[in-house]
């Protein structure tokens, strides 16, 4: 595959950046929300994408999130003197919970790409298709039954050879997924577009229709990413955009 193709025209799709709360899973992913309710065996993260909901058993703890001071609001708010290390209050550990650098949504497309030599493009296309998907939920089960990050049916994942209840697997073959339908495609001038309905309705929907299937679910699904994706894209490559 020697290229993805820029779709151009799409508007800007603003990105939450601080949200009220941090759920931390058994896993030590992080989820960003705006709240939560606990339902008996039951929690419901809620988020501008909406409301998702898993066992309870599966979250570490809730963490709330304050914005971050500015380095002027900071200076003047610093005493005179450091409070003696004695006085401070002890603050609970949660370097455990902390998921490492390669197993974050970015390190993971990242390493995807870099594993099977693809463009910077690809990376940032499969992170917005992450998210897009399950919201960066690694334990993300949709009503049909799709798994995790990438949310992975279980015939697919086990064609692909993945286990898609660990994030890294999930993510790996979500990627070589992704990647091969973008190589489908690759010498049809709506390369991206076929690739991500094909990803959201199936291949056998966009050969049945010859191209985008006639799915409000599918054209809004294309869409979400595309506007996520645009961004993201023109601000990496500039100069590919003017030939």
């Amino acid at each position: 595959m020697n290229r993805i193709l820029y779709i151009i025209g799409l508007c800007v799709l603003a990105w939450p950046v601080w949200a009220g709360e941090e759920i931390v899973l058994q896993t030590g992913f992080r989820l960003a929300a705006d709240r939560h309710e606990v339902d008996g065996a039951t929690i419901r993260i809620f988020t501008g994408d909406g409301v998702t909901e898993m066992p309870a058993s599966q979250v570490a703890g809730v963490e709330t999130v304050e914005p971050a001071p500015s380095e002027a609001a900071t200076a003047e708010s610093t005493p005179p003197e450091a409070t003696p290390p004695e006085a401070r209050p002890q603050e609970a550990p949660v370097q455990e919970l902390v998921a490492p650098a390669d197993l974050t949504p970015e390190g993971l497309a990242e390493t995807a790409a870099r594993k099977y030599s693809l463009p910077p493009e690809f990376s940032s296309l499969m992170l917005r298709v992450m998210r897009a998907e399950s919201g960066f939920n690694p334990a993300a089960v949709s009503p049909k039954g799709a798994i995790g990050l990438m949310q992975l049916m279980p015939d697919t994942a086990r064609d692909l050879g993945v286990d898609p209840t660990k994030p890294a697997e999930n993510a790996d073959g979500g990627a070589r997924y992704l990647r091969d339908l973008l190589a489908r495609y690759e010498n049809r001038p709506d390369q991206v577009l076929l690739a991500l309905a094909a990803y959201n309705a199936g291949p056998a929907a966009v050969e049945r229709y010859h191209g985008v299937p006639p799915y409000r679910e599918t054209h809004e699904y294309i869409i979400r990413v595309l506007k996520a994706w645009d961004q993201s894209v023109s601000t990496q490559a500039p100069a590919e955009h003017g030939k």
